[in-house]
């Protein structure tokens, strides 16, 4: 059976790094098909690789491998793991990268990757990805099991959780991505539409157990000094080159404009405060 390895990482495309991997990986694993999710994640910026891991990897066929490689800790006594969870395999540094994708499936067992014979020999102090976590999974997708890679790993590191609060109708978020287009991307979510008029909110980064039913025309969004009435379903609903409010791909709440950047308009940065009002 053909097995796919899912590549993410902050290496950009200008250099050598994700090609050498690829090749050493189609060394161990001849048949292994590659599907790039992104190279453009942030230097150093693991809470974005997690973020762009949970909105991703449902979408992949089951026993795909994960290989993820935001590592600023590279070269350190940080561990290298491969952890098992549901249908996949995710490969990565124990530095909080899996967090967000491991709180949506419970259950997962994790292994350091110590064994020497699923590496590659002399092993870099600078490029792990080339000399441990590309051979492990390639190793993987080859049918190893994870249990032979080395031993169990009881807890990871893990992220904090984005700000998500809700106090009665004001549910209060932060900006947690900025996408290509500019469009702001903010922590309250997971959202559906229940019908042509009404939301439900099931809280992504909150312990609350009930979700939240409200009318998407009385909702007021407001990051800064904008104020938002109203959720969009599409772009289109407003005139080119005015802002709006809508529900993004993967469920969580978006502004953005109308064949603009939004996120220039109004100097938005990751983590600024986004409030929801609902009534």
């Amino acid at each position: 059976m053909t097995r796919t390895i899912a590549l993410l990482t902050d290496f950009g495309l200008r250099d050598t790094y994700v090609g050498v991997m690829k090749a050493v990986m189609r060394r161990i694993c001849p048949t292994v098909d590659f599907i790039d999710i992104s190279h453009t994640v942030q230097p150093q910026n693991v809470r974005e690789a997690a973020l762009a891991l949970m909105t991703a990897y449902a979408y992949f066929p089951p026993g795909t491998v994960f290989l993820v490689v935001v590592d600023p800790g590279v070269g350190t006594e940080r561990r290298l793991i491969a952890a098992a969870a549901g249908d996949y395999c995710f490969v990565a540094p124990d530095n909080g990268v899996l967090t967000y994708v491991l709180a949506s499936e419970p259950g997962y067992k994790a292994v350091e990757l110590a064994h020497p014979d699923y590496r590659l020999q002399p092993v870099s102090q600078t490029f792990h990805g080339r000399d441990i976590l590309a051979p492990a999974a390639a190793h993987l997708a080859a049918g190893v099991p994870p249990e032979e890679f080395g031993p169990a790993v009881d807890a990871l590191q893990m992220l904090s959780l984005p700000q998500l609060s809700i106090d009665d109708d004001l549910i209060c978020g932060e900006v947690i991505h900025i996408d290509h287009f500019g469009n702001i991307v903010t922590s309250i979510g997971e959202m559906s539409w229940l019908d042509e008029t009404h939301l439900r909110l099931t809280p992504r980064f909150h312990r609350a157990a009930t979700s939240i039913h409200f009318t998407a025309s009385l909702a007021v969004v407001t990051i800064g000094s904008e104020r938002i009435t109203g959720i969009a379903r599409t772009y289109g609903e407003v005139g080119q080159g005015d802002r709006l409010a809508l529900i993004g791909s993967s469920g969580f709440l978006e502004l953005a404009v109308n064949q603009g950047n939004c996120a220039a308009q109004l100097n938005a940065a990751v983590g600024d405060r986004v409030e929801l009002r609902i009534t």
